[in-house]
């Protein structure tokens, strides 16, 4: 028999049965409002983030289609087919692209305006070449030619060549092409203004050094004072480092090496003192009435000549044998006592089959721009080129093949175009183009150095 003690625990659990029954009939009403409270919230919380991202979408679309024509899609731009999506889309893309074309044209007027007002106000020596950096947005803009052309402008002299064509629309701030044989001038643009030459003056400094007649064979050592102080321009030519003369000249024409020519100037009979001068005798004897040499290497731009004067040049050095060697001279192994160094040409048409070069020269420095001298032959004639601030790495190069493309494509009949020649030339007045003879020049090969 049950004690009275569970009798009553189960009363208990009854009565809590009950009262737990009771409670959830009467919360089941609240519980449901409260549901449907939420789920209120949930929606109106879930229709107010269509209605922010609908209108960022819209704001979107806005700021893309306000640059852009405000034309509506006809149906010749979107099709009825189940592509229209794509194809609106790509319809917008354009426009949106057009847009910007037309802000970046817009941009790149108001650069090349800035630009040529900066070349027209440009009027001293110092200031009458482009600032690199100005020049390379200008180059970003299809402005280039347009700086280029003003400071040439500003560079002309009164004597300047009379017939400045530029059918080519070279690069180059100056450009002369010469038939060598007659003397005819086939191309000339800005032929007589004077412009640094940067190591095309090696060309004077090799002449020099020939005409001295020293020994070939004579070692000469590098010293502290051929390292350049003006550009701090590199060289793997260390001090210490000896040379035969012969070796040091094969490499200032060929790889155009700065210590080597300062060091065939510093042991010239007189030393520097003594060279400099004899640079600008030899140029005054050969008729390079606007040329001035102030060192022996080109890294100044006080070296300053115009491309008449330098087609002179070139006519006198094509009758040194070992400038027309060395100047040509693919590459060449030195050695150096505890290692070899391999130097290359620094003219890339030397290693071009398609150009047989008689002799060549380059030059750069960034007051001279890129430089180049050629004596070639085209169909068994010879004719000089010469190029002057050319802006851009390889732009010489590029005028260079656009001179023999244009003389290609004539047949060569600018060889017999009626120009005058060099006999001519001295009964012109001072502006008629001519190559201008002088009497060293007529001498024999072996009276100027051969």
């Amino acid at each position: 028999m049950r004690s009275p003690f569970f009798h009553s625990l189960f009363r208990l659990q009854g009565l809590l049965l009950v009262a737990v029954f009771v409670v959830t009939l009467g919360s089941m009403p609240a519980f449901a409002a409260v549901n449907k409270e939420l789920k209120r919230e949930v929606t109106k919380q879930q229709a107010i983030k269509k209605r922010t991202l609908k209108q960022l979408r819209e704001a979107r679309q806005r700021k893309v289609e306000k640059p852009i024509a405000t034309a509506r899609l006809t149906q010749k731009d979107v099709s009825k087919s189940g592509g229209k999506r794509k194809s609106v889309r790509v319809v917008q893309h354009e426009r949106v692209r057009q847009g910007r074309v037309v802000a970046k044209s817009r941009v790149n007027l108001r650069v090349t305006a800035t630009l040529a007002g900066k070349a027209k106000a440009s009027n001293s020596v110092g200031s009458r070449r482009p600032d690199p950096l100005v020049l390379k947005t200008a180059l970003v803009s299809d402005a280039a030619s347009s700086v280029v052309r003003a400071t040439d402008k500003l560079q002309v002299s009164a004597a300047s060549t009379a017939a400045n064509d530029d059918p080519l629309s070279l690069r180059s701030g100056s450009a002369l092409v010469v038939d060598e044989g007659t003397g005819r001038i086939l191309l000339s643009k800005n032929a007589d203004t004077a412009r640094p030459i940067a190591s095309l003056t090696k060309l004077m400094t090799a002449a020099v050094i020939l005409d001295a007649h020293q020994p070939m064979d004579q070692v000469i050592e590098i010293t502290d004072a051929d390292i350049d102080t003006l550009k701090w321009s590199a060289s793997r030519l260390r001090p210490g480092t000896k040379l035969t003369r012969e070796e040091l000249l094969k490499l200032a024409l060929m790889s155009s090496e700065n210590r080597a020519a300062h060091a065939l100037a510093r042991n010239y009979p007189g030393g520097l003192a003594a060279f400099i001068p004899a640079m600008n005798a030899k140029a005054h004897a050969l008729g390079m009435n606007f040329t001035r040499y102030v060192e022996p290497t080109g890294l100044s731009p006080q070296n300053e000549s115009t491309a008449h004067d330098l087609a002179l040049l070139v006519k006198a050095a094509y009758h040194y044998p070992l400038i027309r060697e060395f100047s040509t001279h693919p590459e060449s192994e030195v050695d150096v006592g505890s290692r070899t160094l391999q130097f290359r040409n620094t003219d890339h048409l030397v290693f071009n089959r398609g150009w047989d070069i008689l002799l060549q020269k380059t030059g750069y420095i960034n007051e001279a721009g890129h430089c180049l001298v050629l004596q070639t032959k085209f169909e068994g004639r010879r004719v000089i080129v010469v190029l002057l601030d050319a802006w851009g790495k390889y732009s010489h190069f590029g005028d260079a093949q656009r001179i023999r493309t244009w003389l290609e494509a004539r047949g060569f009949n600018a060889l017999h175009d009626p120009a005058p020649t060099i006999g001519e030339a001295a009964a012109l007045p001072a502006a008629q183009p001519g190559l201008v003879r002088t009497a060293l020049v007529e001498k024999a090969p072996a009276a100027i150095g051969e």
